[in-house]
């Protein structure tokens, strides 16, 4: 089997970025040929160091480092993505048997989704996030603080300064959602979703779209298989990007109030807010292996209590694997792999539900059986990328119809790519 994953970045930069790099290396593991298309330039992950790998650049930028209106046009409908996407898959030596799409919106833009589905194999998209129905992608109100209860794209929607930047960003993306409409059309798409919760919640929001529903954990880093001691961690920890809608601000708070002291690990823009209060650690960005050994040796549990309905947090789920109590929100698909009062907490993205929890967990004996209980259920269903990789095979070969190989559709893709010019 012949699998092309299609991703922005080939770093692990992100949780998206991460799955896409992840999932290439675990399919490769497991025998299965992969080609790897990176669409901006930028850092490659060791991972995709691999003999079944083969990386492919399209040497395009990152619509956010470009300026205004070149940023608008090539995010609402970036011909020349499509175009050298075109000329990488037709230069395949043996044709793809099924495409894995893990971002589109830095730099593919909804365009190339017409080129794929034309293709003749199925085309699978992994949602991250809620682009493919609401503009911002996260089904997040930033002016209020609050998750969006509007019907995307409705009169409503279009009305609604949610935006994170601007109200002039919130029309490049309805635009976009314009056209990711019309690219879909008709055209079967399959969908992976990574919590329960994202399956009823995008099925709500795209009524009358072809969409054939899927759903598989993301793989998680499996770290030393002794558990860690939550119980001799003196703080609360959250791993990720300091913002509003990931809800650093209550973390901080929420301590405080419990008499803890609150460690964050990553950047963003509450950073300089965050630094100031009391009680607050600010370690930076962390690589992977970084930030596992600093829970291990100072996390009496990690919080992640998200404001918007965040689909799969990898940080979350690399907690409990390490045996380390989770406060999850209950608005986070995370939260469906926390037990409550048994692996952690669920509690709402709230200051006071938030401190309640923490202060329980001021107890290092309620931490520390926490801790096992979350290892020991993480060993005995666990989230491993082998795992993840043989979920995402039988998905592939169930929906391959026929033989495997799709030779007669090489010709399709070749009449799409036009003449060739030199883009380095």
């Amino acid at each position: 089997m012949h699998v092309v994953i299609l991703a922005e970045f080939a770093s692990a930069t992100g949780g998206a970025e991460k799955v896409a790099v992840e999932s290439a290396r675990g399919l490769a593991e497991i025998g299965l040929d992969v080609t790897f298309i990176q669409a901006v330039e930028g850092p490659v992950d060791p991972l995709l160091d691999h003999p079944r790998i083969r990386r492919i650049g399209l040497g395009l930028a990152d619509i956010w480092t470009l300026k205004l209106l070149p940023a608008a046009a090539a995010g609402i409908w970036h011909g020349e993505a499509a175009r050298r996407l075109a000329v990488a898959l037709s230069e395949f030596e043996e044709p793809a048997d099924c495409i894995h799409v893990h971002q589109w919106t830095r730099s593919l833009s909804p365009s190339v989704f017409p080129l794929l589905m034309e293709i003749g194999v199925p085309v699978l998209l992994t949602l991250h996030d809620y682009f493919l129905a609401c503009p911002n992608g996260v089904h997040y109100r930033y002016d209020r603080a609050e998750p969006c209860a509007l019907k995307p794209m409705s009169g409503a929607c279009l009305a609604a300064a949610c935006d994170s930047k601007s109200r002039a960003h919130k029309l490049v993306r309805v635009a976009r959602s314009a056209a990711m409409r019309i690219a879909l059309g008709a055209r079967r798409l399959d969908v992976v979703h990574v919590c329960d919760a994202s399956v009823a919640r995008v099925s709500a929001m795209l009524p009358g779209y072809d969409l054939r529903h899927h759903r598989i954990d993301n793989p998680v880093r499996v770290g030393p298989d002794a558990p860690a001691d939550p119980g001799a961690g003196d703080a609360i920890a959250y791993v990720g990007r300091l913002t509003r809608e990931k809800g650093a601000d209550l973390v901080a708070e929420a301590a405080r109030r419990a008499g803890m002291p609150a460690l964050f690990i990553g950047t963003g823009p509450l950073e300089e807010e965050l630094a100031g209060r009391p009680g607050v650690e600010m370690l930076g960005w962390r690589s992977p292996a970084e930030v596992e050994t600093i829970l291990r040796g100072r996390a009496r549990a990690l919080a992640a209590p998200s404001r918007w309905f965040e689909t799969g947090p990898l940080t979350v789920y690399e907690a409990l694997a390490a045996g380390i109590p989770v406060v999850a929100s209950n608005r986070s698909g995370a939260a469906e792999k926390v037990v409550d009062g048994i692996t952690g907490f669920v509690a709402a993205p709230e200051v006071e539900s938030l401190a309640a929890a923490f202060s329980r967990l001021r107890d290092p004996e309620l931490a520390a059986a926490m801790g096992r209980e979350a290892h020991a259920r993480f060993r005995a269903a666990p989230m491993s990328l082998a795992r993840h990789a043989a979920s995402l095979r039988d998905l592939y070969r169930s929906l391959i119809p026929g033989p495997l190989g799709a030779a007669q559709h090489r010709a399709t893709i070749a009449s799409q790519s036009g003449p060739i010019p030199n883009f380095g």
